[in-house]
């Protein structure tokens, strides 16, 4: 089956699909022509506000734009660029766990609620203590623990960190892509990072663990190797294995590892999806109704502007051992 365009009528991206209340809901982030300049640092995603979308049917049903479920200036801690999000339900409510960037140009996650899935969310007046980067993914396991994954390189900041705390090459405020703190060639590649999420889901419940991506032979990919995480992580479960799955960035791949338990380590398995037209790969993997499908976005209906990006969904495929057909999104 052909994938879908789900949302034509707008530009959207990094879609974080959910099963609530026995309806499809996917989170994007909200592109718009800001008309800032282009750049390695995502300076040209200038985002501001977060919608929620809703279906009952993924491929041919009529799909619900509930509109602003979150503004940039609803958030008293951010300034700008409101990108990935990822919205989880405890206890009856219903939590978005969104990146933005505060007023010294720094990367934080933070924590909005709201009473239903459609919105609308209010914002925690701070930034989660002791959070960074981008591209937060909120998983529910089936004990009820939530953990967060999250991280992304370049504009992302991730590479400002290490042992969650700012490298000192890392000056805050001058540009974010700097090559001088990225591993390169056969040093271990960076890794995202993995944290329990608290009772409350407004803070974390532990310090942020690395994700580490692991080959056969148990040693972590390389930072020259094409399929190792950049960012966009996304978590789920399948017959009691842990998928995790991820963008790497400047090779156009999505990618997936497995692991035993939600802490890894992850051993790499393969491709999910091939290049797609714009330099960003961004998903999530949801099941509804019995069949599992792949969201993501390219920017095809642009004719190629890499910050107008638009949602696309496909039926994903898994073969007997639990491998995942490699796609291409035509």
């Amino acid at each position: 089956m052909k994938p879908r365009y789900l949302f034509p009528k707008d530009f959207m991206a990094d879609p974080s699909a959910n099963v609530f209340n026995g309806r499809m809901y996917v989170y994007p982030s909200h592109d718009y022509d800001s008309g800032a300049a282009f750049d390695d640092d995502g300076g040209h995603f200038q985002m501001r506000d977060y919608h929620v979308l809703s279906m009952d049917d993924v491929m041919n049903g009529e799909v619900t734009d509930h509109g602003v479920i979150l503004d940039v200036d609803d958030v008293p801690w951010a300034e700008k660029q409101m990108w990935d999000n990822d919205v989880v339900e405890k206890n009856g409510k219903y939590y978005l766990v969104f990146s933005a960037k505060d007023y010294n140009g720094v990367f934080h996650l933070g924590v909005a609620v709201s009473d239903r899935p459609e919105g609308p969310f209010k914002s925690e007046p701070a930034p989660i203590i002791g959070s960074y980067s981008i591209d937060p993914c909120v998983f529910k396991d089936d004990d009820g623990e939530v953990y967060c994954y999250f991280g992304g390189l370049w504009g992302g900041q991730l590479q400002w960190y290490r042992n969650n705390k700012l490298k000192p090459a890392a000056s805050v405020g001058e540009e974010n892509f700097n090559p001088t703190l990225l591993p390169s060639g056969k040093e271990d590649a960076l890794p995202s990072r993995v944290v329990r999420m608290s009772e409350d889901m407004l803070q974390f419940a532990e310090e942020p663990k690395p994700v580490l991506i692991v080959d056969n032979s148990g040693a972590p990919l390389k930072a020259d190797d094409p399929h190792r995480f950049f960012e966009a992580s996304w978590m789920f479960k399948r017959n009691g294995t842990y998928y995790f799955t991820y963008s790497t960035g400047d090779s156009h791949y999505l990618c997936y590892a497995t692991a035993d338990n939600p802490y890894g380590p992850f051993t790499y398995q393969g491709v999910i999806l091939e290049p797609v037209c714009g330099w960003t790969t961004h998903h999530s993997i949801t099941e509804y109704k019995g069949q599992w499908y792949l969201f993501h976005h390219d920017c095809q209906p642009s004719e190629g502007k890499d910050w107008l990006r638009s949602l696309k969904v496909m039926p994903l495929e898994f073969d007997a051992n639990g491998k995942i057909a490699t796609m291409k999104s035509e």
